[in-house]
């Protein structure tokens, strides 16, 4: 327990963790006999359970928290060294990488410890009771890297099939660090917001008019990388399952569990009438 609530401790035993499951990563995708979008499957679902069994050692399903930010950064760093990228491949790869930058700081300013773990996997574990293993390992676990692994399939198209750069390809380049700033700016002015220690609902910026502005942009991020793919081979739209399976997750799980969690608060239905689900209008 002395261990788990030292921070610093906390923070290298994560990285420890991660450098572990990235290892486990390579040795499947490097020994693995099947086709690149199959090995990478199977390495990425290998790295994700060596995290899962950490998060039983620990007892806290938080420890998958940063997965979803790094997966797409080794992985695609991973394949630079099998494919040489063209511009296209290399926007992409700026663009995600700013991405998961700084989504990972955002979650490393918020990290506590180890003692600490996400309200929804609380909630989770109180309801499902002896499922929760289960719930633990596919729900919590395994169906974000499913999903993030869908979201990257069109970079690693563009990585590994070196198509030439257009127009399109520039402009959804673009949209995705403009998706990535939208997400900054409000994770900032929520991390303002609850320094003050006011309580209630976030009524200013970004968030006066949005309830999950952060949300709008991790949707709008995943998009502009599988509509930048399809502009520079359209016949590849199928690449947009991904952006379309986490647009789905959000509006149907994400969201809907926060937004449960806040009508617990009082004023919840007024704020909720007065302020759009995702894009930021009056």
């Amino acid at each position: 327990m002395e261990l788990k609530e030292n921070r610093p401790l906390s923070f290298i035993i994560v990285a420890i963790v991660y450098l572990l499951a990235l290892a486990a990563g390579i040795a499947v995708y490097v020994f693995c006999p099947f086709d690149l979008w199959a090995k990478l499957l199977i390495a990425d679902v290998t790295a994700t359970v060596v995290v899962f069994c950490f998060s039983l050692i620990f007892g806290n399903s938080s420890v998958y928290d940063p997965y979803w930010s790094v997966q797409p950064i080794a992985i695609l760093f991973a394949l630079l060294a099998e494919f040489k990228p063209t511009m296209p491949a290399i926007l992409l790869l700026i663009a995600i990488t700013v991405w998961g930058v700084r989504l990972t700081a955002n979650w490393a300013y918020t990290f506590k410890n180890l003692t600490a773990q996400d309200w929804r996997y609380t909630m989770l574990k109180e309801k499902t009771g002896k499922l929760y293993f289960f719930v633990n390992l596919f729900g919590i676990h395994m169906f974000p890297t499913l999903v993030v692994y869908s979201c990257i399939l069109p970079a690693v198209y563009v990585m590994s099939d070196a198509p030439a750069l257009n127009a399109g390809a520039a402009v959804f380049f673009v949209v995705c660090l403009l998706a990535v700033l939208l997400q900054g700016v409000a994770d900032c002015q929520m991390h303002a917001f609850r320094k003050k220690g006011t309580g209630g609902f976030i009524r200013n910026g970004l968030w006066k008019y949005s309830r999950h502005p952060n949300y709008l942009g991790e949707i709008l991020m995943w998009w502009g990388v599988g509509l930048a793919a399809v502009c520079v081979d359209p016949a590849r739209w199928y690449l947009l399952f991904g952006a379309l399976l986490n647009t789905l997750m959000f509006l149907f799980v994400s969201i809907p569990m926060a937004d449960k969690h806040q009508s617990r608060k009082r004023g919840f239905d007024t704020y909720k009438a007065e302020t759009r689900m995702l894009l930021p209008l009056p």
